[in-house]
């Protein structure tokens, strides 16, 4: 149970560990970018129901469609509260942004220079920036600026995700649970995805 409360330093060197690097090529600036793989190591029962390594390996962040990020989720659950009983690699379960009636632990490499859409989804958010720096922008422009080593808690807001650098990578770890939808003189807010704004 310590790997829940390591620094994000401590958890950095744990997810880096012996891990080579990664180049990405970025559309936004036409250069080429380096990302740490992640090392997941993920704990279960053995036949006699003892605790044991279930899967140590390591996974490569991938670019997504739009060219904005590259991403690797690292674990799902199906529930909440999830069922330590279920087999399924958690990693290998199909899910979108968020996952109906479930969670997500992903990593998030958002690339020099790169901007994600407006959007909104009805999840709550828990964000922790391991490297770089990242605005984060609402409704009406609205900007924060946030450093290595800070949390974003996001509750179902519109809302993008800018890297300000041109040159370093940010890393954040994201953790979205379902939630209810936000609700606004008595109507559900919806998800959104704005690619043109």
């Amino acid at each position: 149970m310590t790997n829940l409360i390591l620094k994000p330093k401590q958890l950095c060197l744990e997810l880096y560990l012996f891990c080579p690097k990664k180049q990405y090529f970025s559309t936004i600036n036409n250069t080429m970018h380096s990302s740490e793989p992640i090392r997941r190591i993920i704990t279960g029962h053995n036949e006699e129901g003892k605790a044991t390594f279930s899967i140590n390996e390591t996974l490569i962040p991938k670019v997504i469609p739009s060219g904005d990020a590259a991403m690797a989720t690292i674990w799902t659950t199906a529930t909440v509260p999830a069922d330590v009983n279920d087999p399924i690699d958690g990693a290998t379960r199909e899910a979108g942004t968020t996952l109906l009636g479930g969670s997500v632990l992903r990593v998030v490499d958002m690339l020099p220079g790169a901007s994600s859409p407006m959007h909104r989804s009805s999840s709550i958010d828990y964000g922790i920036i391991l490297e770089g720096e990242i605005e984060l922008e609402l409704d009406e422009g609205r900007v924060e600026l946030v450093k290595k080593g800070e949390i974003i808690i996001q509750r179902g807001t519109i809302h993008r995700w800018r890297n300000p650098s041109a040159t370093q990578i940010c890393r954040i770890i994201f953790v979205l649970i379902e939630a209810k939808p936000y609700r606004h003189n008595g109507l559900n807010l919806p998800d959104v995805m704005k690619h043109d704004l």
